[in-house]
This record gives C-alpha cells, structure tokens and sequence, in this order.
C-alpha cells in the first residue's frame, strides 16, 4: 500500500515541452505546484517562462510525479523511463503520456513498475476538462487514486482505470465510432458529411447531456438489445485498420495541416479553424457545465456484481 497524499506530490516533472507538454506543465504551474521541465531548447524556454525551472538533462532533485511526453515511439518513451529510474530509482511516481500504446509493453523493462501509470490528456490540454489516469500492470489503486486527486487540483476531471488497456477507455470509445464511419464512406453508404451531420444533431446531443449508457437506460434495454442481435453482426470487423483511410495519409492527405483530408481546407488560415475549434469547444463545456444549477433527476450506479448478474 502507497504512503503517499496529496501533499507529498508538490514537485512535478515535465519530459518534453512540445504542445502536449507545454500546456500539461501550464495546468500545473497555475495550480501552484513546482514544475520543472526537460527539454532540448532548455536555454531557449528558460528566457521566456521564469515560472518554471527548465534543463536540458534531469535535474538533481528528485521530483514527486514524472510525466513524459516524447513522441508515440515504444523505443523512445522506454528510455526515458530507463534514465528517470536511473537517476531517481523507485522514488517518483512515472507515467507516460502516450495515447494509444501498450502500457503493459511500456513497464516491460522497468525496475520499478508498481511507480508507473499512464496519463491521457486531450488537446488542448490547458482547456479540456478530462483526463484519462490508468494503472500501469502493478501500480497499487491507492497511487492511482492519489494521482486523479492531484489532477482534480489543476481543474481537471478524471476518468479512472485500474487496470491497463491500449487506447484507454475513450480513445476505445472514438475508435470504434470512426472504424465504422470510415468503412461506411469507403463502402459509398454514407458522405462525410452525412456522418458528421448525424453526430452533431442526433449523437452528439444526447451523449453531452445523458453519455451512452445512461441514454439506454432511458430509451429501454429490450429495445437495444433486439437491435443488437441484428445490427452487430452486420458492423464492419474491428482487426484490421482502415485501408482508405491509410492510404489517404500515404499521399498527404492527412486533414486540415496538409490542406485535403476528408474534406477540403485548402486556402483556408489553419491556425484560425484549430482556434475557432479550440474556443467552440469551451464555449459547450462552460453551457454544459451550467447545468449543474439545475436540479436534474440522476440514477444510482449499480455494481458490477449486479450487471453481470453475480
């Protein structure tokens, strides 16, 4: 069992300062813990953001909570992990900022693998309110627990895994969704925009006000599950990636940055969209967040002795 509370994790590590890694340490430093920073243009940032220490190699004093953000590259992110356990041995806290590898694959080497969790943030991480905590294959609840409070600290909510899964739970989620919607485009069943119109007048809606699950609990379980016995058979299989979608990315038609994706951006000002998005998307979680002054009529959770009928 983990000694540790809120209190004892002051001092954060941030390895990496690209966009993901900027904004995480930006969340922390508002919220008034020590961030130190690693990274290859030290000198550079340390000129610009005097609220956090920077280095070039990590610094001699031990930080509480690690969080790495190097590029999605199992090599890369393990070596990273070697010399932070290296340098500091099992005191702080790892966790990999990766979105979608194997975190069982990732503690493959470590000495210390009860110390390692993976953090999922969503961009942009300065202003999405979710984050995703998972357990890495040995680290104990209560470390996990620990974690999602000090998050809650930065302002952000927590979905919680105590156990590892690749994708975590709602990158899960979002692929199963586009793994469907890009074989029904590639089949010519449906246009882009159909799909995206569906998601954001009928999906869309109801998932912000009552999720997935609880929106079947309201629509009738007999309902879903007759259609479940004639709709899953006939969805597209889930083991191999998308072939157009691969292929599109193969001749540089990877979305708004390169100008084509599945829709046209060309001549269109990239930075204005992605902020227009960005602040779209703030604007909805402030008016869903002013639901909380209503008094809405919520469920009890049930166990899940209970829904597997134990």
């Amino acid at each position: 069992m983990s000694d540790r509370n809120t209190l004892s994790i002051q001092n954060v590590l941030i390895y990496g300062y690209g966009v993901m890694g900027k904004a995480v340490a930006n969340t922390f430093t508002k919220a008034n813990f020590n961030v130190s920073v690693v990274s290859s243009r030290a000198k550079q940032h340390s000129t610009i953001y005097e609220e956090m220490s920077f280095y070039e190699e990590l610094p001699e004093e031990t930080p509480d909570l690690v969080i790495e953000f190097v590029p999605e590259n199992l090599v890369d992110k393990k070596e990273v992990y070697r010399l932070v356990e290296d340098k500091y041995k099992g005191a702080p806290l790892i966790s990999s900022g990766t979105s979608g590898l194997d975190l069982i694959k990732l503690a493959s080497d470590l000495a210390f693998p009860e110390k390692f969790l993976g953090l999922h943030y969503f961009m942009p991480a300065e202003t999405t309110s979710v984050v995703e905590v998972m357990a890495g294959p040995s680290c104990p609840k209560e470390d996990i627990d620990l974690v999602s409070k000090i998050l809650n600290k930065t302002g952000k909510e927590t979905v919680v895994l105590y156990q590892p899964v690749v994708g975590f739970l709602i990158n899960r989620l979002q692929h199963i969704i586009l793994h469907e919607c890009y074989n029904l485009i590639e089949d010519g069943v449906a246009s882009p925009e159909d799909i995206d119109m569906s998601a954001r007048k009928m999906l869309g809606p109801r998932m912000c006000l009552n999720g997935l699950i609880q929106q079947k609990d309201i629509s009738g379980l007999k309902i879903h599950a007759d259609a479940q016995r004639s709709i899953v058979p006939e969805l597209h299989p889930i083991d191999t990636p998308n072939q157009m979608l691969q292929n599109m990315v193969n001749r540089g038609e990877g979305g708004l940055s390169d100008g084509e994706g599945f829709y046209d951006w060309s001549g269109l000002d990239v930075q204005k969209v992605r902020e227009q998005a960005s602040s779209r998307l703030t604007d909805l979680s402030k008016y869903l967040a002013s639901d909380s002054d209503q008094e809405i009529i919520e469920p009890k959770p049930r166990s899940f002795d209970k829904l597997v009928g134990k």
